[in-house]
């Protein structure tokens, strides 16, 4: 029997790979190895779970047990991997060495951690994945009943700090952003667009202390006291950060493989060795390079998933396949302001253009008639594939 086509990882891009690998190989053995259950659940849907009245067990779309059977996957769950021997072409792990034909690195990312003073800083939470939400989910919960008595503090205002926003406040909570940048999602939107989604989300009494970051996070008589760098104190019964992610690279880099803000893949999906592919949040996709960028970008959002997965899995199987992006908008799940966005690639020359309230063009410094980005929010967001389709035939 051969070796299998193994896979590390079992969120999205794991479970794709596998997924659409299968679609042209029915015979090659995959195995995959998972430190959690395997359980597959869109991601996405961890920041809008509460004001759907959805649990953990809710969130799960397929067992892993099933989606395992039905692409005739071995899955390995509960599996910790302790090192990769890329020289013999063996995975090590608690459940033993395991011989590898290709080995597939979706090890996702990891929630950025800020120092924190206080002797309740080890409390603040991050929700990143299932197990996580699920923590979330029982902490709050266990603070009772009655959402309105309840007071969450969030650390960041960029997409995850105000779809969870959204979707606490919505549900109830009493609910502050705090955020360095005087707006929230600084990083994606126009600044119109930003006091746009403000509004909106204060319309839901979303509080905002913005220009300040958390510096101690102490327990006091009520509840937990923040710190903020702006000298204001806050009170809270639960802290969660969602200040970005980064790339998981620690095992790849442990392993001699190249990496850099994610584990280097050229347009085929490669690493720097031999028989090693990665995709997903931990990737930097040299089919995403910046322009003028001498190696690519990390892309943690589900189009570019799927794109590199389809392409990797025709790699698998013997067909060279250069990984080619298309424009690939990210819907921000904010129902008080929905908002569409494709922000230009990093180091691109150019502005926003208001063309109406609700929607904005990044128009090129070199041509004012071309554009590499747009953002919508509201109606506007029915514009998105057309919009999409004119940047196509203009690339």
């Amino acid at each position: 029997m051969s070796h299998p086509v193994l896979i590390i990882g079992a969120g999205l891009a794991g479970w794709q790979t596998a997924r659409e690998f299968r679609k042209l190989d029915t015979t090659t053995p995959i195995t995959l190895v998972t430190a959690n259950a395997g359980d597959f659940y869109a991601k996405p849907t961890l920041s809008n779970a509460f004001g759907q009245k959805r649990g953990p067990a809710q969130l799960v779309t397929t067992p892993a047990a099933t989606i395992a059977q039905t692409l005739n996957v071995t899955l390995l769950p509960h599996t910790q991997v302790t090192a990769i021997d890329t020289a013999t072409q063996t995975l090590h792990t608690s459940a033993g060495p395991l011989p590898y034909r290709d080995l597939v690195l979706a090890t996702g990312a990891q929630p950025i951690r800020v120092p924190l003073q206080g002797d309740a800083a080890d409390g603040v939470l991050s929700v990143n994945s299932l197990d996580d939400f699920a923590v979330f989910h029982q902490r709050l919960t266990a603070l009772g009943e009655d959402a309105s008595q309840v007071r969450v503090a969030i650390m960041g205002a960029g997409l995850i700090g105000c779809e969870f926003a959204n979707d606490l406040a919505g549900a109830g909570y009493q609910v502050t952003v705090i955020d360095p940048y005087d707006r929230p999602l600084a990083a994606l939107l126009p600044p119109t667009a930003s006091t746009q989604l403000q509004a909106a989300l204060s319309e839901l009494a979303v509080q905002w202390q913005l220009g300040a970051t958390v510096q101690s996070v102490n327990a006091g008589s009520d509840g937990l006291s923040l710190g903020l760098s702006n000298g204001q104190t806050l009170s809270a019964d639960i802290v969660l950060s969602a200040v970005g992610l980064r790339a998981d690279t620690a095992l790849a880099q442990a392993s001699g493989i190249a990496v850099e803000r994610g584990i280097l893949v050229d347009k085929q999906l490669r690493t720097s060795a031999s028989h090693v592919w990665a995709l997903g949040d931990a990737a930097q996709y040299a089919s995403a390079a910046s322009p003028g960028a001498l190696t690519g970008r990390t892309l943690p959002y589900v189009m570019p998933i799927m794109a590199a997965a389809k392409a990797l899995a025709a790699n698998l199987h013997g067909t060279d396949t250069a990984l080619a992006f298309q424009a690939m908008p990210v819907a921000i799940k904010t129902p008080a302001l929905p908002i569409v966005a494709h922000p230009p690639a990093p180091g691109q020359l150019g502005q926003w253009v208001e063309q109406v309230l609700g929607e904005w063009w990044f128009a090129s410094a070199e041509a004012a008639d071309t554009h590499h980005g747009f953002v919508l929010t509201g109606s506007h967001t029915s514009k998105r594939m057309t919009l999409v389709k004119q940047m196509a035939a203009a690339a």
